[in-house]
């Protein structure tokens, strides 16, 4: 693929230059950002990950992109990277005929897949024992993947310490407006201090979702308020500039919803002077079939963490957490029932780790 990038005033109008470009609208969405340039004027920039034939298709036509000069140069490279790749082949090979011939790995491997974790991650975690005595024993073995788990795990602490603008974005249908009345509820009566809280709607799209924020809302006294202008939203902050926390619901998106992610990009780059944290709202159910299209699309928001829904609706954490190991996030709350505010918890390996041990052990 091939990343190429589009400036315009807005964030639609720079996509609308790639699809008028490339002519059609299943483009990738790698970043978009808002920058002021040196003339002082503000304009948004979206990279978009196009398939290297028809960019240079699009870009250069019939004409060579060969330059004789570099040449030689082209040709070390090409040589180097399929001496890498050749190398790469025989390690798996190796692999591949110790893993056939060792019953523990083979055990170990078929457990740990069968609680949703990537034969990816796994093969690299084994490929690095084979001349270890690790993977003799399975219990060693099973310990050794766990603790890697937990090594590799990342928890976004709980900073209060100065004034945050939380935007929650995420999959249609994870809680995000339930999770927001709980980290409203907690940060206005259940910390070391009351904090001061508002809340603001941009969920335009589903029936209801004004409704249901301003119920939370009046329920706990917290300042509330709906936008649907990007204008708006700046206005609003602007207003709010003496509250500890601004909470912010968005839209829930299909991952295939282009129209939806332009818009949030929109607000997310909005010129204002306060920095927002973007939060994933996650649920523990996700499916591994949607994990790669949800993290790809999303992203692009540069996110700040992952906050995991409906722990109460499964036992098995595997996919979940095989999402954490790919992806690289940091967790910040866990949402552990439909309670508001009691069912929240600050993020925690040790916390996720037991129920996903308690699924292996079942096993």
């Amino acid at each position: 693929m091939i990343n190429e990038t589009f400036v315009a005033s807005d964030p639609k109008s720079a996509y609308e230059q790639a699809v008028e470009k490339y002519g059609t609208a299943d483009l990738s969405i790698v970043s978009a950002k808002q920058l002021k340039y040196d003339d002082g004027v503000l304009r948004c920039e979206v990279v978009i990950a196009v398939p290297q034939v028809l960019f240079m298709e699009k870009s250069f036509g019939d004409q060579p992109l060969e330059d004789e000069s570099n040449s030689e140069d082209e040709a070390l490279l090409s040589e180097i990277g399929e001496l890498k790749a050749q190398l790469e082949v025989m390690k798996d090979g190796i692999y591949q005929e110790i893993q056939a011939e060792n019953p523990v790995i083979s055990e170990v491997k078929a457990l740990f897949l069968k609680k949703g974790i990537s034969s990816v991650w796994l093969d690299d975690m084994f490929s690095s024992l084979i001349s270890t005595g690790i993977v003799e024993d399975r219990s060693l073995l099973v310990s050794y993947l766990l603790e890697e788990i937990d090594e590799a795990l990342k928890v976004r602490e709980e900073d209060l310490s100065t004034p945050k603008v939380m935007m929650l974005v995420g999959p249609t249908g994870v809680g995000k407006t339930t999770t927001i009345a709980k980290l409203a509820a907690r940060y206005a009566y259940l910390m070391d201090r009351p904090y001061k809280v508002a809340l603001l709607n941009l969920d335009s799209y589903k029936v209801g979702a004004i409704e249901q924020i301003e119920h939370y809302a009046d329920i706990m006294q917290i300042e509330h308020a709906s936008v649907s202008s990007v204008e708006g939203f700046k206005e609003k902050l602007e207003a709010m500039v003496d509250y500890d926390v601004i909470l912010i619901d968005t839209a829930g998106m299909s991952p295939y919803d282009t129209q939806k992610f332009i818009r949030t990009v929109e607000f997310v780059n909005s010129d204002i002077e306060r920095d927002i944290e973007v939060d994933l709202v996650l649920a523990a159910t996700v499916k591994y079939e949607d994990m790669e299209d949800i993290y790809k699309n999303f992203s692009f928001l540069n996110l700040d963490s992952v906050i995991i829904s409906k722990f109460d609706e499964t036992k098995h954490f595997g996919t979940l957490l095989n999402f954490m190991l790919l992806y690289d996030l940091p967790m910040s709350y866990f949402s552990v029932g439909q309670e508001v505010p009691d069912d929240l918890l600050l993020a925690s390996k040790e916390y996720l780790l037991e129920r996903f041990i308690g699924d292996v052990n079942e096993g």
